[in-house]
């Protein structure tokens, strides 16, 4: 008698496993591209905290530490606020800076005074070129709404922390 009820009832577990999965994914079923680019933002987002928090520390030029810690206070924010979006999509965010930005940062940390503060403008300048970039391809064709509005309402500030790494470049190039 067994068998048969077990027989009869497999179709019924096999839709149930699928119905199961099928909430398990659109839970967490964030398109690979959003996650991939919330990933990165959270990564770099770690990065720009921890050189900013070094620059406050290791600047020789007041406008270069002023902008770390710009950079220390908005990422930390906007982390934070990625952090939560990601939670609440069953997402967790890496909280460590990629290996590439942790040799760069390695790199600037053994770098004292007027040098420190050049190559650190030089990287700020190049990595929110970079960062506009990513977040306006995000915020233009992202799938994920709560994502791409993220990536949309980051931009701002991103081009303002451009324009200031700009000024802060061309101050310590003098």
């Amino acid at each position: 008698m067994l068998p048969r009820i077990t027989e009869s009832i497999r179709p019924l577990l096999s839709a149930t496993a699928l119905a199961f999965a099928t909430v398990a994914a659109a839970q967490s079923g964030v398109p690979a591209t959003d996650r991939a680019f919330a990933e990165k933002a959270a990564m770099g987002g770690v990065a720009e905290v921890q050189s900013g928090r070094m620059a406050e520390q290791k600047a020789m030029n007041g406008q270069v530490k002023q902008f770390g810690a710009r950079m220390a206070q908005d990422h930390a924010k906007a982390g934070d606020e990625l952090k939560q979006i990601a939670s609440g999509k069953g997402l967790t965010l890496p909280e460590a800076p990629s290996p590439e930005d942790k040799r760069e940062m390695d790199k600037l940390d053994k770098l004292a005074a007027a040098e420190f503060d050049r190559a650190y403008m030089n990287r700020m300048v190049a990595d929110h070129k970079k960062d506009i970039a990513e977040f306006e391809k995000e915020a233009s064709s992202g799938h994920d709404a709560d994502i791409k509005a993220f990536a949309a309402k980051t931009l701002p500030t991103l081009r303002e922390h451009l324009k200031l790494a700009m000024s802060a470049e061309a101050a310590v190039r003098k």
